[in-house]
Order: structure tokens, then C-alpha cells, then sequence
């Protein structure tokens, strides 16, 4: 079989066709090169309007375009552009189909590097292909400004809405999920973790699609809070049980640390030295030394003690469900609380008091709705990151990350070569 048969059978380039197939070698290495020909009679298309139009002339010299390597050996087709008469658009380049714009790359071989960007770095990618890493990212963009435009933003019922820090300095990067139960991926990404941030994805979704939102999943930041009450009253918001927990988590490790301090300031025995993780891990989770060390600190009458005993309670909360029952025990819990006289237990009961309504549509979505998804997705994040070794701008980030999370969707090719 030869090669143009081989080139012709994964492509899909009518009406143009193979001229003729040269080897080339120089000092750079071996290339492949294909000359490319119109056929016969046939009429360019305006790359304006996208129009047959009549030929105004032809370039003087061909230009080259990249496709996807043969055995690691590079492959390059070579073609004469043509200009069109367009009246709509006057002279313009003609559209060729293995190439947009003034990309020395193919289709192809873009969406081909696209794909092994999701596997490796963008640097690992170059240095495989022999390819510099502009054309990389420049590959990786144009997938994702595809994906974007194609993407169906319809049937979107729950989302989940987190913020992750991705510079030193507290600098944060605002995320929006899809966590339906058939479809979840990244849907928005938004600099900063402010409230105005917020209400630009609630412009981007628009007033239809958020109407359609049954379902909102977030930790308790206020600004975040403010904006959902604003623009979608009417679902139901849940705060989940994750930042719950990890906040009620902080706050019983604050006594302890402060409580460590006092009794090595006032000569006490260091009886909670060594003792973090086995207040914040779950008793299921603690090996059988853990399980002997915390049965002998739970006999001293200390607040980190008390404290511990407040939060595995709290879990019973979570086991109701019957909003009207989990909202009297919560009520029962933070009374209890509020005479401890643990300053920091007492603040985090102030706080579930304030979001009582919000923590019982916990119940109201029958538990069906967790920010499990979202943190899974956020995992994957940190780790793209950490591949990445970070990143420089802004859009290189939202970039790889629309990449890699969006779900993106992508065009059929007659081939897929990845």
C-alpha cells in the first residue's frame, strides 16, 4: 500500500490531492514531504464568507504546513495558496481544510498534541514531538476555544461552587462545577474569591440556565453566600458537610494548641503532646495504637477533650433524615456548646446557628448532593499544577484547566490518530 493510499484513507481533504511524495534529508534530519494540488476546475473558498469564489492569483512560493509524525519522522505538506476575487469580501487567502488561519500546523496534529497535553507537561509533549512549546499551548488553546463553543451549557441542575489558591499571597482562583449525576466537569473559572467574581459566572450562565438550577453546593464564605441568595433564591443551597466538618475540625485543633501551650507554661505533664491526629482523624481511621493512646487521654477532664467529644456528637447530625428532627438537635448541640465556655466550640456554633436553614437543605436534597466531586476535582487540579510546575499567566492556567476538567467536546475526524 502506498503512502498516498495510507495519507488519502485518514484524511478527509477534498477537493484537493496528493501531487507527489518526497523524501527529503538534511542536517536537521529526515522529512517526509507531500505536495498538495487542487483539482481540476475546482473553485477556491473565501476564507471570509466561507463561499466558492473565482481565483484572483497564486503565491509565489508554497507554504509548509506540519502534520502528524510517521514513525517519529516528521511529515510536511506543501501547497501554493490561492487568493480569491470575493465580492463580499474582496481579495482574501483561499480556506484549505488541514489548516486555520496562518498555523503552520494541521488540524490534525494540533487536536494530536491536544490530546497528549492531558497525559504529559506541555514541556514533556514538545520535547516527545520535537515541537516547540508555543506550538504546545498554542495547540492546547485552540482545542479548549473549540470545546467552548461547542459545549452544551443546557440541563444544568447542580453545581458546585470552591475556591483554590494557586499563587502565594493568598491569591485565589474562584470554580464553578457541574455535579449532576450524569455529567460532571468544570464549567466557569473567575480570578479572585470575591463576590463580584461570583456574579460574573451568573452573567456567563445567564437568567434561562439559572433559573434551571435546582441544586448549589459551597462552603460558608459570606461573599459567596450573599451572591447565591441574590441570584438563585430559589434552588436549594447546601452547605456541605466536608467544610462543615473541617471547619468544626479547626477550630477544636485551636484548643488544643492552646491548651498545649498552657500546660507546659503552668509545668503540667504534656499529656496532649502528639495528640493532633488523634483528635482531627475519624475513630474508624486510627490504628490500634492511636485507638489505646486516645482511650487514655479521654480520662483527663481537659477542653481539647470536651471539645473532641463536641464534634464526634456533631456527627450524629448528619445521620438524620428528617430536617424538622436534625433541626432540633442542632438546636439542642449549640446550646450545649454555648455553655462550654470553649471560646472557639462557642464560635462555631454561633456560626451553624446563623447557617441553621442552609445545613438542613442538607436533608431537603436527601443527601443525594456533596461536595465530594468538588474536591475530587480540585485534587486533580493540584496536581496538574504540581505537573506544571505552576503557571505564569492567567489564561495559561484557565487554559489547562478548561483542558483537562472542562470535559470538552471535541470534532470527529475520519482518523483519530490518539
Amino acid at each position: 500500500m502506498q503512502l498516498k493510499t495510507i495519507f488519502n484513507r485518514v484524511t478527509d481533504y477534498k477537493p484537493f490531492v496528493v501531487e507527489k511524495v518526497n523524501w527529503s534529508e538534511s542536517t536537521v534530519g529526515m522529512t517526509l514531504e507531500l505536495t498538495m494540488r487542487s483539482r481540476t476546475n475546482g473553485q477556491a473558498i473565501c476564507s471570509g464568507c466561507g463561499e466558492r469564489r473565482p481565483g484572483y492569483d497564486r503565491s509565489s512560493s508554497p507554504r509548509r504546513f506540519e502534520f502528524i509524525p510517521l514513525w517519529m519522522i516528521p511529515v510536511v505538506l506543501i501547497y501554493q495558496m490561492r487568493r480569491v476575487d470575493c465580492p463580499e469580501c474582496g481579495v482574501r487567502v483561499e480556506r484549505v481544510p488541514w489548516s486555520d488561519g496562518k498555523s503552520t500546523l494541521t488540524t490534525e496534529y494540533q487536536w494530536f498534541l491536544a490530546s497528549w497535553a492531558k497525559r504529559m507537561s506541555w514541556k514533556e509533549v514538545a520535547e516527545s514531538f520535537r515541537v516547540s512549546w508555543d506550538h504546545v499551548y498554542t495547540s492546547v488553546k485552540q482545542a479548549v476555544s473549540w470545546g467552548k463553543r461547542h459545549r452544551n451549557l443546557e440541563n444544568i441542575e447542580s453545581i458546585g461552587i470552591d475556591e483554590v489558591q494557586w499563587r502565594r499571597g493568598h491569591k485565589y482562583q474562584t470554580l464553578v462545577y457541574q455535579i449532576d449525576a450524569g455529567c460532571k466537569r468544570l464549567l466557569w473559572i473567575g480570578p479572585d474569591r470575591t463576590a463580584k467574581t461570583l456574579l460574573r459566572f451568573f452573567r456567563f450562565l445567564g437568567q434561562e440556565r439559572t433559573l434551571r438550577l435546582q441544586f448549589i453546593c459551597s462552603d460558608m464564605w459570606q461573599g459567596y453566600l450573599k451572591v447565591i441568595s441574590k441570584k438563585a433564591s430559589h434552588a436549594i443551597h447546601v452547605l456541605d458537610r466536608f467544610h462543615v466538618m473541617q471547619k468544626m475540625s479547626k477550630a477544636m485543633d485551636q484548643v488544643r494548641a492552646a491548651e498545649v501551650k498552657q500546660l507546659k507554661a503552668d509545668g503540667y505533664e504534656e499529656v496532649l503532646k502528639g495528640c493532633r491526629w488523634l483528635f482531627l482523624k475519624r475513630p474508624a481511621n486510627l490504628s490500634d495504637r492511636q485507638i489505646v493512646r486516645l482511650k487514655e487521654v479521654l480520662q483527663y477532664n481537659l477542653k481539647s477533650v470536651r471539645s473532641h467529644l463536641m464534634k464526634e456528637e456533631f456527627q450524629r447530625f448528619w445521620t438524620y433524615q428528617s430536617p424538622t428532627w436534625a433541626g432540633k438537635f442542632l438546636d439542642a448541640w449549640c446550646t450545649r456548646t454555648m455553655r462550654s465556655k470553649i471560646e472557639p466550640m462557642k464560635k462555631m456554633a454561633r456560626t451553624l446557628r446563623n447557617k441553621r436553614e442552609l445545613l438542613l437543605n442538607w436533608f431537603r436534597a436527601e443527601g443525594s448532593l456533596s461536595s465530594g466531586v468538588v474536591e475530587g476535582f480540585n485534587n486533580k487540579l493540584k496536581l496538574i499544577t504540581r505537573k506544571s510546575y505552576g503557571f505564569r499567566t492567567q489564561q495559561a492556567y484557565e487554559t489547562t484547566l478548561y483542558h483537562n476538567l472542562g470535559a470538552l467536546p471535541e470534532p470527529k475526524f475520519t482518523h483519530r490518530f490518539c
